[in-house]
């Protein structure tokens, strides 16, 4: 059997002993977490606190520190409310409270809310929880009103996984305005 043709042998480049290496940029919200990173434990931990009312989480979350890019540190978050248990949402829905409405928005909206939430509460025992993150502040009412309603008609589990999705989604979005310094 005769074989066909090879290929050439590839050849590397002369190596100088020193390989060049990407300049590393920095995002605007690196000194905020060179700052977050090198706070005593007991206020980056508060600070967690703001953006998601979960012991554990945020105890998790500081004690991973040192974060070497914001994206990491929004993994992170993302990890540790992955994992919280049913006491966990508990106690982070204790600290949560209804989206607030744009100003203007009229009475008759509020009292739409009000009673939408009121239904919601007697069905899940807690406050109704939605990221509004990237929705136009004009249709913040809508979305507001459609998800109470399109959730009313989960059941108990599944809002349980729906509004542990929500906190985890809050918790990034209010951790990437304080790492952009806007604050809550």
């Amino acid at each position: 059997m005769t074989r066909g043709p090879t290929l050439s042998a590839h050849r590397l480049p002369q190596l100088t002993g020193r390989l060049p290496i990407p300049a590393q940029t920095r995002s605007p919200s690196a000194p905020l977490l060179d700052t977050f990173n090198t706070v005593p434990a007991e206020e980056a931990h508060e600070t967690l606190l703001t953006c998601l009312h979960s012991l554990r989480w945020a105890r998790r979350v500081a004690e991973h520190r040192p974060y070497p890019t914001p994206e990491a540190l929004l993994a992170a978050s993302d990890e540790a409310a992955y994992d919280l248990t049913a006491g966990d949402l508990t106690e982070a829905l204790a600290a949560e409270a209804l989206p607030t409405l744009p100003e203007g928005t009229y009475e008759a909206a509020h009292t739409a809310l009000s009673a939408a939430h009121a239904a919601y509460e007697a069905r899940f025992g807690h406050v109704f929880v939605i990221c509004l993150d990237g929705v136009p502040q004009n249709e913040v009412l809508d979305h507001v009103l459609e998800g109470i309603r399109s959730r009313l008609t989960n059941d108990p589990e599944e809002e349980r996984v729906v509004t542990a999705e929500e906190l985890r989604r809050l918790a990034r979005q209010r951790l990437g305005k304080l790492l952009q310094g806007r604050g809550l």
